[in-house]
């Protein structure tokens, strides 16, 4: 079971030293982690993600190659054709360089019509499972995992949404079901914050241990 950490901003390198295996760098303005500015030198076990709202493909290509990022999570409402035009440029970037990852975002409320992932999983590396709110993301709350028994795909998918430290036992049960047979990763961001892209640590550290826990 992989681990993201969403909403970098303030303090990605203290975040670094905890050893997730992906970093989440928000590219959408409205967000209150907008991150810009020039990226601080990262573990290369560490993959680094870029969030994407709707934007331009010339954008989220300007933004994979200034940031050398390893995937791009596209958080908006990106049609199939968008992610097969993104998949085929990547394909030309230089042979020495790995293409990265594409990983597209549905939300879910109550419930979710998995039919529509359908024509997605030619083009698209992973899927990113959140909570259907007000924002694209970073709502802090979660949805209701059990929908997640109705997947029947083969494609590998991020659990996200309000996840916290409060989630330990519900995580570990949700773990434990037939429905989390084909999570990859568990993606927290806002229940880990003392401040919009400013992470607690000591509170990371506790997850980790337990989430680590989980894996064992």
């Amino acid at each position: 079971m992989k681990l993201k950490i969403c909403g970098m901003n303030h303090n990605p390198e203290e975040v670094a030293t905890l050893q997730p295996d992906y970093l989440g760098f928000i590219f959408w303005e409205p967000s209150s982690r907008y991150f810009s500015g020039e990226m601080p030198a990262l573990p290369g076990s560490i993959k680094k993600v870029g969030v994407f709202v709707d934007a331009p493909l010339e954008e989220v290509l300007e933004k994979v190659g200034h940031y050398k990022l390893d995937a791009v999570q596209l958080h908006g409402k990106e049609s199939v054709g968008f992610c097969q035009q993104l998949k085929d440029r990547f394909l030309s970037f230089p042979a020495q360089s790995r293409n990265p990852d594409i990983i597209k975002v549905f939300s879910i409320k109550d419930d979710f019509d998995f039919d529509v992932l359908k024509d997605y999983e030619e083009v698209c590396d992973y899927f990113l499972f959140d909570t259907k709110g007000k924002l694209p993301g970073g709502n802090g709350y979660t949805f209701d995992w059990s929908v997640l028994e109705k997947y029947s795909s083969d494609k590998p998918y991020f659990l996200s949404g309000g996840i916290g430290l409060d989630s330990k036992e519900k995580l570990q049960d949700f773990l434990n079901s037939p429905a989390s047979k084909n999570c990859f990763a568990i993606d927290v961001n806002s229940k880990f914050e003392t401040a919009p892209g400013l992470k607690n640590i000591d509170d990371l550290k506790v997850f980790i241990e337990s989430l680590n826990s989980v894996r064992n």
